[in-house]
């Protein structure tokens, strides 16, 4: 059986920065892994992620339930691992992913509350891990940054945003439902500033190399 590892945040936490910087690592030590990268955009796997995030189904992220929505990501997922690395999982390989089950206990979980969320969270294990049979992480490291800074970050990006994005509101339920999530499955918290300001990328990622004892 393989491992897998994961990258996980809220919008304008640098996902993607300390992603490719942890692979870079990876390959100066001569780690074989495998990258991924959820939702996989240009596969047909990914329609209804595609038409959700452009507000094909209504432009207020609170518009379609939270079950739905993690349904249209978690066939995504399944899509992936059974046409493109299910085989080298079972072998043994490593894989690290940008995002991936956990982005739904983050995004979908914001539009639920206490006990609420509590049984969404365990829902979602059941759906993708049981169910489904998609591998569960056997390490998820939480980017955790205040939303402030967060937003400061998705603006300076200059880019298309999609519905999940442009809600300042929605993206502070993404941030306190991110910290139940790390509570409730026990990931790995990664604190991304210091007092109002943004570590440097380069410290973030000393912490998420140690963090796996690399």
């Amino acid at each position: 059986m393989g491992k897998l590892w994961v990258l996980e945040g809220i919008d304008g936490t640098g996902k993607t920065t300390q992603f490719e910087l942890l692979c870079a690592e990876l390959n100066r030590r001569g780690i074989v892994h495998r990258e991924l990268s959820f939702p996989e955009y240009g596969n047909e796997s990914s329609l209804f992620v595609r038409k959700y995030l452009a507000g094909g189904y209504g432009t207020d992220p609170d518009a379609v339930s939270p079950y739905a929505a993690s349904t249209f990501y978690a066939l995504d997922r399944f899509d992936s691992y059974k046409c493109r690395w299910e085989r080298d999982y079972l072998d043994g390989g490593l894989f690290v992913s940008c995002r991936y089950a956990t982005s739904n206990a983050v995004h979908q979980g914001a539009k639920l509350e206490g006990n609420a969320r509590t049984d969404y969270f365990a829902w979602l294990c059941d759906l993708e891990y049981a169910k489904m049979g998609i591998p569960s992480p056997d390490c998820v490291l939480l980017l955790d940054l205040p939303v402030t800074l967060a937003l400061e970050n998705i603006r300076a990006r200059n880019e298309h945003r999609d519905i999940h994005e442009t809600d300042a509101a929605y993206l502070t339920r993404c941030a306190e439902s991110a910290r139940d999530a790390a509570k409730y499955y026990g990931w790995n918290v990664i604190p991304c500033a210091a007092g109002d300001k943004m570590r440097t990328r380069e410290d973030i990622a000393a912490d998420i190399v140690a963090a796996l004892e690399l």
